[in-house]
């Protein structure tokens, strides 16, 4: 007993006594600790990977001794930016896929896609990123010259938010689409009695189940791939919004061998396989992987005017657009994703998706709770639904950037009126509590810099227009900061490890060239990443 007491009193005192341990201290800077003061000093120090100090640098060398100093020469530092809405796998896949994002006209389309061809030329044609809303002529194009150009080789190619498609006759007809094909939740574009080549939502369904899976070789190459573009921009944790088993194991697997160091929050795709695993296993969570949640799609998109909504579309006023799934339907998950400990997440964009979805969420939560079920996008909410957002503690999990690219066309979509309860970012808040900040790339940009301007500013990167679109609604600094940090991580239970730089979370950081809280507004989404840490390792530096 008295050896053990020695023991006991040894170990106490080395644990206690700081300054024999070997810490990193980051000094010199501006430390943003976004925690729940905005606590803001200039030090911090890092311990096996974990946050053990954040203050003065004459504080933090009184109490620790140093195996490494980083001077961090007047920068500033952030917790890493957490996405809590991307297609993560996704975006690595696009790498390796026609890029036609930024096209001005259907014929650049096809002619990205010849040039692409050229050097990849066996196989599907995949692309994505095409909107018609940026061309001169704004109706959907038809194939006829995608199949001109590629007779014998089946196209397929995304609108940019991913729910429209365009396919030529070749992939058409290995579908067996005709212009008889019906399909519940999805439309197939008809011009002159004949399948035009475009999807709406579940339409596409019909192509992308013919398509080859990517071999797990080509799956790894599309995650490392993504990775190296996320730490570039200063991401730490992304939340991938629709996994199946497979991808999420070989995302574990990369991670547990190392090969793979980013923080992934993974919400399963809503199928069988997926149900039957989880449901059965429960949650799963690494350092680096969490799985618990599952994503489901309401409606579709207001681009593609496939988003559900209470009153027609202003601009084609025989069209409400589109539930995917029987109401019934949503009911049956959420009883199920409560009963096996799962979050619900839902894409819903419409003002009917979404007062929908708000009361199948209340049917079944019934009250205030801490299940953090979200929706996905939140984009057009009616006026008197916004307090159900408060009476079940619903988190909106909202896309600044969506603002800033829609709202040239949205007026033309849903009208004035409702436009002012559209990308209502203040509103959300005030009921809220908080909003979730992301980008949903890569239907946006990886950058998460760039939401944040949006959300601040409620610009384009034109400044366009001078005095901000619908400023009424635009997010604060620190509003957008904690959106992409710790509210972001709690939209994910998350909050206790990471999202804010306090002792004992994850050292999980980014360092600017500039003030976020300071800059010339107008810049912001010109600031630089100079460095990106992961677990107090450097994975990113500028001059690499």
């Amino acid at each position: 007993m008295k050896n053990f007491i020695f023991i006991s009193i040894l170990f106490c005192s080395a644990a206690c006594n700081h300054k024999t341990l070997k810490q990193q201290l980051f000094f010199n800077g501006t430390v943003y600790a976004v925690d729940s003061s905005f606590t803001i000093t200039n030090s911090m120090v890092v311990d096996d990977g974990k946050i053990v100090f954040v203050g003065d640098e004459k504080s933090a060398r009184s109490q620790f001794e140093f195996e490494t100093e980083t001077d961090l020469k007047g920068k500033f530092v952030y917790p890493g930016f957490i996405d809590p809405h991307s297609h993560f796998y996704g975006y690595g896949q696009t790498l390796n896929r026609v890029n036609l994002v930024g096209t001005t006209s259907w014929d650049e389309v096809v002619s990205r896609t010849v040039d692409f061809a050229s050097s990849h030329n066996t196989g599907w044609l995949q692309g994505r990123g095409w909107d018609q809303n940026d061309w001169i002529e704004k109706s959907f194009p038809t194939n006829e010259e995608l199949t001109k150009q590629f007779p014998d080789r089946p196209v397929f190619l995304k609108r940019i938010d991913g729910h429209a498609a365009i396919a030529n006759d070749f992939a058409l007809n290995l579908a067996g689409i005709t212009s008889a094909t019906k399909i519940e939740g999805g439309k197939i574009i008809l011009q002159n009695g004949k399948p035009s080549g475009v999807l709406i939502d579940n339409a596409m369904d019909l192509i992308e189940k013919i398509i080859p899976a990517d071999n797990d070789t080509q799956i790894n190459t599309a995650l490392i791939a993504a990775e190296k573009n996320c730490f570039a921009v200063g991401l730490t944790t992304v939340t991938d919004a629709g996994l199946n088993k497979h991808i999420i194991d070989c995302m574990d697997s990369l991670q547990q061998k190392q090969l793979l160091k980013i923080r992934v929050y993974a919400m399963l795709t809503d199928n069988d396989e997926n149900r039957n695993y989880y449901f059965q296993h429960g949650p799963y969570q690494t350092p680096h992987l969490h799985v618990c949640s599952f994503k489901y799609y309401a409606d579709g998109a207001l681009g593609s005017r496939g988003a559900c909504l209470l009153q027609p579309y202003t601009d084609d006023q025989s069209n409400y657009g589109l539930m995917l799934h029987p109401l019934d339907y949503y009911k049956q998950q959420a009883t199920l994703c409560l009963q096996h400990g799962f979050q619900m997440n839902t894409h819903c964009i419409g003002d009917s998706a979404n007062r929908f979805m708000l009361h199948v969420y209340g049917s079944v939560l019934k009250s205030k709770n801490n299940h953090r079920w979200r929706i996905e996008h939140a984009q057009v909410i009616n006026e008197n639904d916004f307090k159900l957002f408060d009476e079940y503690s619903i988190i909106p999990s909202i896309q600044p950037c969506f603002a800033t690219s829609d709202m040239y066309w949205a007026g033309d979509r849903i009208g004035s009126q409702r436009l002012l309860n559209a990308y209502a970012w203040q509103k959300l808040l005030k009921y809220a509590g908080i909003v979730a900040c992301g980008s949903d790339f890569p239907i946006e940009s990886i950058n998460p810099l760039f939401g944040f301007y949006a959300a601040v500013s409620r610009k384009d990167q034109k400044q366009f227009p001078t005095t901000g679109f619908q400023m009424a609604d635009a997010l604060t600094r620190e509003q957008a900061l904690r959106g992409m940090t710790i509210w972001a991580a709690y939209s994910c239970f998350e909050d206790e490890l990471k999202g804010s730089l306090e002792n004992g979370k994850y050292a999980d950081f980014v360092i600017l060239d500039q003030d976020l809280m300071k800059a010339e507004v107008d810049n912001l989404y010109k600031l630089k990443v100079i460095s990106t840490y992961l677990d107090g390792t450097l994975v990113y530096n500028q001059t690499n």
